[in-house]
């Protein structure tokens, strides 16, 4: 190693290395050196391509250092690295050769306290609100009572069960939930598709689409939370089309997902609280407006008899409103005898009037007009308007009578086609049908004789066949009675019921 820094200019038989030699000694140098450093800086360009890996840049007011990070290490940091972090870097310096420049490989990264992280949970913040997402206009109303509720959370911690529990304790509803990490690199991105995923369900779908949702995780560092703090996870609560209640760590912590959501609990415990009502409270809270209602209702209809009866007590009696009319019905009936005598005087004089003035010759003259203007109109009356018309009516009639022809015999054939039909179902049901395959009914009167201990105690049996019935005495009686287990029939022969 001597040999490759010593002065060239000592003897012209100096040996000569390639770019790659001369590259690797250096590397080897500043490696052995630096093999292991920690640096405090404020992180300035950092991309973050495809591969995984992070590159960036760490400088103070004076130089800067390139640096990257290896996927592995990348996807263990709590947070992710954004331009003008203070950040502690641990790693090894190395050089890289193809640029000829040194760079540190992190290995471990975290912010340069928590100061650090406010500032920078102040400024995105910032950002935020300024493009609305935390707008108060914007944020939608809890509802009352929510059919299906969908929790976003860890289903192995204490507080889904906590969740569930209060759920239970205070009107017991539908659960939904949506496992996430609740800290660590996985985190934010679980939660937004979480917070997405309930978005997209379909309403009356197999699976129901919660009436609100509950993002919820116990209490932790500010380290721990942060997911809770990442941009993805903000802009999909303030997003969401379903009314949000955050629930992250305890009352004093504070999120940017609580500054997004429509309502913003303090524990978990009360997001299940905020969610849904007491049901023995609401159930005493109808009984008592059941009983207001009951009690307004009486007290209204009290009031109105009352203002009724002193409405009553101010309007006159029946006697006095009937005390002028009945004496302008008694003056009208005195006056109704002379009124009659004077109009039946002045009917007699007007028709001893007009009597007079009548003739034999006037009614004459009078018969003969009309007589002459009765024939003038008779010459203008004929019968044969009145003969098309009987025709059009009889053609009419004629049509009416075929057509209701028609649909009786139609309907008539219809119900015998249905008689036929039930008359061969009734003869197929029916056991006279079973009769004629050779099979014979047992009868004592009017009642069917089912078993031989029946049959031994009748005196007289009926037995009826296809063709008829036969009276049996009292030998197949006896041979009844001797017989205790009954043959099989033949295939060829009918058994007796």
């Amino acid at each position: 190693m001597s040999d490759l820094f010593d002065d060239p200019r000592e003897g012209e038989n100096a040996p000569e290395f390639s770019v790659s030699e001369l590259s690797g000694a250096i590397k080897k140098v500043i490696e052995g050196n630096f093999s292991h450093v920690r640096i405090r800086a404020e992180i300035g360009r950092v991309s973050f391509p495809r591969s995984g890996h992070v590159y960036l840049d760490l400088k103070d007011d004076k130089s800067v250092i390139a640096g990257v990070m290896w996927k592995g290490v990348a996807s263990k940091l709590p947070m992710r690295p954004e331009e003008g972090m203070e950040v502690v870097a641990t790693g090894r310096i190395t050089t890289f050769g193809g640029q000829s420049k040194y760079q540190i490989v992190i290995e471990s990264m975290k912010p340069a306290g928590v100061g650090a992280l406010m500032a920078m949970l102040e400024k995105r913040k910032a950002q935020l609100s300024a493009e609305g997402l935390f707008d108060t206009a914007r944020k939608k109303p809890i509802p009352t009572l929510p059919s299906v509720i969908g929790v976003v959370t860890s289903p192995s911690g204490a507080v889904i069960r906590d969740i569930l529990h209060r759920l239970r304790d205070r009107f017991p509803r539908k659960v939904l939930i949506w496992p996430v990490a609740v800290q660590g690199e996985k985190c934010a991105p679980e939660v937004a598709r979480g917070i997405q995923g309930f978005n997209e369900l379909t309403p009356g779908g197999a699976l129901p689409r919660p009436d609100l949702i509950i993002v919820a995780r116990g209490g932790g560092s500010v380290e721990d939370l942060w997911g809770f703090n990442e941009e993805i996870v903000v802009r999909a609560a303030a997003a969401s089309d379903i009314p949000l209640i955050s629930a992250v760590g305890h009352e004093t912590d504070t999120t940017l997902i609580d500054f997004a959501s429509d309502q913003r609990a303090p524990t978990p415990t009360a997001a299940a609280e905020l969610a849904v009502p007491v049901r023995m409270e609401l159930l005493a809270w109808v009984d008592e407006q059941g009983a207001r209602m009951t009690r307004a209702l009486q007290q209204g209809v009290s009031q109105r008899g009352q203002r009724l009866r002193d409405l009553a007590r101010a309007m006159p009696r029946a006697e006095t409103l009937l005390e002028t009319p009945r004496q302008r019905l008694d003056r009208a009936g005195d006056s109704l005898p002379r009124a009659l005598r004077n109009t039946v005087d002045t009917r007699r004089l007007k028709l001893s009037e007009t009597s007079a003035g009548l003739r034999p010759s006037s009614l004459r003259r009078m018969v003969e007009g009309k007589r002459s203007e009765l024939g003038r109109r008779a010459d203008r009356l004929t019968v044969r308007p009145i003969e098309r018309d009987i025709e059009r009516k009889k053609e009419r009639l004629a049509s009416l009578n075929q057509r209701f022809k028609s649909a009786a015999d139609a309907q008539m054939t219809s119900w015998t086609t249905k008689l036929d039909g039930l008359e061969r179902l009734r003869q197929t049901l029916g056991y006279e049908a079973t009769l004629e395959r050779g099979y014979a009914v047992v009868w004592d009167g009017d009642t069917v004789v089912k078993t031989a201990k029946v049959a031994a105690k009748t005196d007289a049996l009926e037995i009826q066949f296809a063709d008829g019935r036969h009276k049996v005495g009292e030998e197949v009686t006896s041979v009844a009675k001797k017989s205790t287990k009954p043959k099989a029939a033949s295939k060829d022969q009918g058994s007796l019921f």
